[in-house]
């Protein structure tokens, strides 16, 4: 083989891989724009959590703490007996 051939087949190669390196930055920079989506989209969910939290809070204050099947009624005083 040539050394002119041998250039010419080097060069190919090159092309193909820049191309290919071209291909995975394009995937990359939509992986990190995904994950910035993804990333706002958590904290956002945390500051309506935290909201939540808050007005819960404030609630029990105004109300008393709420009863439910996580939080029953408190049994009687123990070993009272009538």
């Amino acid at each position: 083989m040539s050394l002119c051939t041998q250039v010419v087949a080097q060069q190919a190669v090159i092309t193909k891989l820049q191309a290919a390196d071209r291909m995975r930055q394009a995937a990359i920079t939509e992986i990190l724009a995904a994950d910035r989506r993804s990333q706002a989209q958590f904290i956002e969910a945390l500051k309506l959590l935290k909201r939540l939290h808050t007005q819960m809070i404030e609630f029990e204050r105004q109300q008393g703490p709420t009863k439910g099947p996580a939080q029953p009624d408190a049994p009687e005083e123990a070993g009272s007996s009538s």
